[in-house]
């Protein structure tokens, strides 16, 4: 039965594959730059923001380092996300990056997801690969009642996957690493299929809110059924224009689990003082995660003379940074 996926919900298209993701709407205007764009890698490179030999030569392939102002920035954008999601109610949590076996089966990362964790078998823990394995295991095994529903989480951890099934693919610069921070929202409210919608929405807001007052062009895209994750009933990419890629790439992913994860964590509540509990619902959506974000972050603000405007929502976290220049 752990192998017994979860319905989607009727409004999933069905499709075999990326391709049949159905885009819901595009927001912010592309760049016309007139000179000739550096991509990431380069960006990172000229203005001292990232050294990617020099953690190769210790931690091998898809690592970096983040350096001076590259850290600070990365310091920056998750800061930033998770004060826009304490200002919505959301309680900021900094939970352990090490689970047992239960918890990962529980959120339903095993048994599909074995491959692409990192283990540590003599001690029979695993890396969490995003810190809503914690979140959701934080009440898994109790019966909650009905007065504390929704409880509502914001994670920041750094999060760590072996990217199994991605070999080759992506191997230089910041899309595609083992390692990253991650601001993660997850929810875990009555079961209520309305109820359920209605903070999905809710959740993918608080993303969009994030990306907007970066100025990042971006656009969301539903999910096909080929798509969908082992216990997803809808879930909403969010892609971010990158010029490198030419693309709007993944940058977010906003998922609905019903009680999926509930029946597997044993995460039940009380409708009633005398009432049988009944399992929750329960729904999780990346806020921020670098440094993938920083990608579309330093590509979009750069300028002609090879310097990147720091956004202005981001200035008060940068020591009143305005602009990242070569030393």
């Amino acid at each position: 039965m752990l192998l017994v996926p979860g319905l989607p919900v009727a409004e999933v298209p069905d499709g075999a594959g990326e391709e049949d993701n159905v885009e819901v709407r595009r927001v912010g205007d592309l760049p016309n730059f007139d000179f000739e764009p550096k991509g990431h890698v380069e960006l990172c490179e000229s203005l001292g923001l990232a050294d990617f030999n020099r953690a190769a030569k210790f931690a091998g392939g898809r690592s970096y380092l983040l350096t001076g102002n590259g850290a600070l920035l990365e310091y920056a954008v998750t800061r930033f996300a998770m004060d826009i999601l304490m200002q919505r109610g959301w309680s900021p949590m900094v939970v352990p990056l090490l689970v047992n076996e239960k918890a990962m089966y529980g959120t339903g990362f095993f048994p599909h997801g074995l491959e692409d964790t990192y283990q540590l078998p003599n001690d029979d823990l695993y890396l969490c690969g995003t810190s809503e394995v914690s979140l959701v295991s934080v009440h898994s095994g109790e019966v909650l009642s009905a007065d504390e529903l929704p409880i509502r989480y914001a994670g920041m951890t750094t999060c760590f996957r072996r990217e199994a099934g991605n070999y080759g693919r992506d191997t230089r610069g910041l899309y595609r690493v083992h390692q990253f921070q991650k601001v993660e929202q997850v929810s875990i409210i009555p079961a209520d299929e309305a109820q359920s919608e209605a903070e999905h929405y809710r959740l993918l807001d608080n993303s969009e809110t994030i990306l907007k007052a970066l100025g990042i062009p971006y656009r969301v895209a539903l999910a096909c059924t080929q798509e969908l994750g082992m216990g997803q009933a809808r879930k909403h990419e969010i892609e971010s224009w990158m010029p490198s890629r030419n693309a709007y790439c993944e940058t977010h992913s906003c998922s609905t689990m019903h009680d999926f994860q509930a029946r597997r964590s044993s995460i039940r509540y009380r409708p009633e003082t005398q009432a049988k509990p009944l399992h929750a619902h329960t729904l999780n959506n990346t806020a921020i995660a670098s440094p993938r974000f920083l990608i579309p972050l330093l590509e979009l603000n750069q300028q002609a003379d090879g310097s990147v405007r720091v956004p202005e929502a981001l200035r008060p976290y940068m020591n009143g940074l305005e602009v990242l220049e070569a030393r």
